[in-house]
């Protein structure tokens, strides 16, 4: 029976039955997106962000014009796993900048609204040089503890994102 269901074959009544209710499914969830304008605009909110991400990966592994070069599934799986941990750090960099800037500003005054927070993207590039020449004599020094914390009340987006009774 397990080898018949994983055969794939058409006569399988199984198989038949689960691609149906697949099909229904996909019906389904394509007419609620047709009919919902808010599920759209979270889809697409949702895929221009992955998108983005995929983007800025793209810039941070500059090299071979994004194509893997190896055919060893290992070197790929490196080559993936160390882009992600490269674009991750230039991420977390970028979010340690407009926390301070943030900071800064709320220092001298100003008022800072969770929305726009909300709008920017950690996917900042246009201050790296990627082919500039690079010191590593500040390795070996400790950074600061690093304060979290933002005053700003992010309760508004937690609000806004809540899905409609």
């Amino acid at each position: 029976m397990l080898k018949r269901l994983r055969s794939g074959s058409r006569k399988n009544a199984t198989y038949t039955a689960f691609r149906e209710v697949g099909r229904v499914i996909r019906t389904v969830q394509l007419l609620r997106y047709l009919s919902d304008a808010p599920l759209r605009a979270r889809v697409t909110a949702a895929t221009n962000k992955v998108e983005a991400f995929n983007g800025f990966c793209d810039w941070v592994r500059f090299g071979q014009r994004g194509t893997v070069a190896a055919n060893d599934p290992v070197e790929q799986e490196k080559d993936v796993k160390f882009t992600s941990l490269l674009a991750n750090l230039v991420i977390f960099h970028n979010t340690l900048d407009i926390a301070d800037v943030v900071r800064e500003l709320q220092a001298e005054g100003w008022v800072t609204d969770p929305l726009d927070l909300a709008r920017i993207s950690p996917y900042l590039t246009e201050h790296i040089n990627r082919f500039g020449a690079y010191s590593t004599h500040e390795l070996g020094i400790q950074p600061e503890a690093y304060d979290a914390h933002l005053d700003v009340d992010f309760s508004v987006l937690e609000d806004e994102q809540a899905p409609a009774a």
